[in-house]
């Protein structure tokens, strides 16, 4: 290729991307179709129209199009022309101009990618919810690999890979230099072939190297079980085009385990990666009776939105809980800042991941994508959470209990003592505390959790073609005080959860004026008075 050759392939190239024409002619507007392959689409770019006394006095010609950067593209075209005459080895146009591409998208943000047409598919499959890998939501961070979070009961999460660890080697191939798409296809691979991870993690002197073996990851994205008698637990792993249906049947089964007596919930986001937005807009829609879910605004105008609640809460007012970590990124940012926001829910936890932008995936015809960062979103108060993330109402810090830590106190009780008075309640008999038990299940593999165990079955697929597991009080179940040592994070949830509906309003419970007045009823009457400051916040 000769200079001027690539001096006027260059200028096509440039004219293609930035919308214009290679020949000036009046610009005007233009929205882009929905649903059309992205190379298709008409881009005319107009600037904001000058008064037209402004254009008279100036002498401008308002139908000139823009002027392009001539002195770029020169640079453009001789760089390609040193490269290829200079470079160790014969490098074909079409791997240079892929290459520019490349480099042209990804310096945009660590979330904009062009997706040649094996990456595309890859991407799809990804999204199906099954796919050989390792089930771990990565991004790129100074040019290497940043854990977001591991997917649960995946090989990620059963090696212990936390949130913030960051891939350095490969396969003993380091990660710099590396593109997203290159490095994640590096990671995939058939189900159970062996991979090594280097990981740099904070607080570790070395790095560490860890032998995972790949598998197919195919993951429910919803996840449910009785937690005590009353209280139900909901773990959402990603947002699924299905997520929302499959969480509401997930309550629908927690009612009937509870008999009709479902008294709040947890609902566990930590270390959710994200997914749809659409999917976090039907979560968050079930427990919200009205308002602002989530507003996204972009440039384009396809690209602003806002979502509204329908009416309807499923159910019906119990408190909620929501657990959150670093782990918790994009989709499941929306639906803990919509519950936050409404005062709908208590968020606990630790600062979220911090994604508050929106990519669009535009085919284009020849099976490769752009993935396009197109918008930010906003919590229902207005809130972007770019780079900030959600704070929890309530921060929890990372820590283990043991069984020694527990055993504190003096070892007996009043019944104890010698000549102990004996209890002469209304009933004659000593009022037995309630059994709170739940089923087992092993913990997150969060950093505040234990990991998961080894010969876990995998869960139903990703795409919600399977409803979520039901819920059921097990035989076996463990203690409260064991679930201290399993998961201290949804211990404490559950705590807060059972004060959250002991000081809820008695709304159903038929009063009279004599009531209302009565000393008896002073206690439930402050009770709804603090359940109302809680929630006004």
């Amino acid at each position: 290729m000769t200079i001027r050759q690539s001096a006027s392939l260059g200028l096509l190239i440039a004219c293609l991307f930035s919308g214009l024409p290679a020949v000036a002619q009046p610009q005007t507007a233009d929205d882009t179709a929905t649903g059309q392959p992205a190379d298709k689409k008409a881009r005319q770019a107009a600037g904001p129209a000058k008064p037209a006394d402004d254009a008279a006095n100036d002498g401008t010609d308002e139908t000139a199009a823009p002027t392009l950067p001539l002195k770029t593209l020169r640079k453009f075209t001789a760089l390609i022309n040193q490269i290829e005459a200079g470079y160790i080895e014969p490098v074909d146009d079409e791997t240079l101009l892929n290459n520019a591409i490349h480099g042209m998208v990804s310096r945009l943000d660590p979330h904009s990618a062009y997706l040649d047409p094996d990456e595309y598919d890859a991407l799809k499959a990804a999204t199906s919810g099954q796919f050989g890998g390792l089930g771990v939501k990565v991004q790129m961070e100074s040019g290497y690999l940043q854990v977001v979070s591991p997917i649960d009961k995946t090989p990620a999460a059963r090696a212990g890979i936390q949130p913030g660890d960051m891939i350095v080697e490969i396969d003993g191939q380091p990660v710099k230099g590396l593109t997203m798409p290159e490095a994640i296809k590096a990671m995939r691979g058939d189900a159970g072939s062996k991979i090594s991870l280097t990981i740099l993690r904070d607080g570790q002197d070395k790095p560490m190297t860890l032998e995972l073996e790949r598998a197919d990851i195919e993951v429910a994205s919803v996840n449910s079980r009785v937690l005590g008698e009353h209280y139900g637990y909901l773990r959402i792993t990603q947002f699924a085009e299905d997520t929302g249906d499959h969480l509401e049947k997930a309550i629908d089964q927690l009612k009937q385990d509870t008999e009709g007596a479902l008294r709040g919930v947890v609902l566990d986001l930590r270390n959710n990666p994200g997914g749809i937005l659409t999917a976090a807009v039907d979560v968050s829609d079930l427990f919200l009776e009205n308002g602002t879910i989530v507003t996204i605004r972009g440039r384009a105008a396809q690209a602003k939105h806002v979502f509204k609640a329908t009416p309807g809460d499923v159910l019906n007012a119990a408190p909620i809980v929501v657990l959150v970590n670093q782990g918790t990124a994009s989709a499941a940012e929306i639906v803990a800042g919509a519950l936050q926001d409404d005062r709908r829910a208590v968020v606990m936890g630790r600062d979220t991941f911090g994604k508050g932008s929106v990519q669009t995936v535009l085919p284009l015809n020849d099976g490769s994508a752009l993935k396009l960062t197109t918008a930010r979103y906003y919590t229902p108060s207005g809130r972007s959470i770019q780079a900030e993330g959600i704070t929890p109402d309530i921060a929890l810090a990372a820590v283990r209990i043991t069984p020694t830590e527990r055993s504190a106190g003096f070892g007996y009780s009043e019944a104890d003592l010698p000549g102990a008075l004996a209890n002469t309640g209304a009933a004659g008999s000593k009022t037995a505390p309630a059994a709170a038990t739940l089923a087992p299940e092993t913990a997150q593999g969060s950093d505040d959790t234990a990991a998961p165990a080894d010969d876990e079955p995998a869960d139903a697929p990703l795409s919600g073609s399977q409803p979520a597991q039901p819920s059921a009080v097990s035989a076996e179940a463990d203690t409260e005080q064991s679930l201290v040592e399993q998961d201290y994070g949804l211990y404490e949830a559950l705590v807060l959860l059972r004060g959250l509906y002991t000081l809820r309003p008695q709304d159903d419970e038929a009063e009279t004026p004599a009531d209302t007045d009565s000393a008896a009823d002073a206690p439930r009457q402050d009770a709804r008075r603090r359940w109302h400051h809680l929630r006004r916040g």
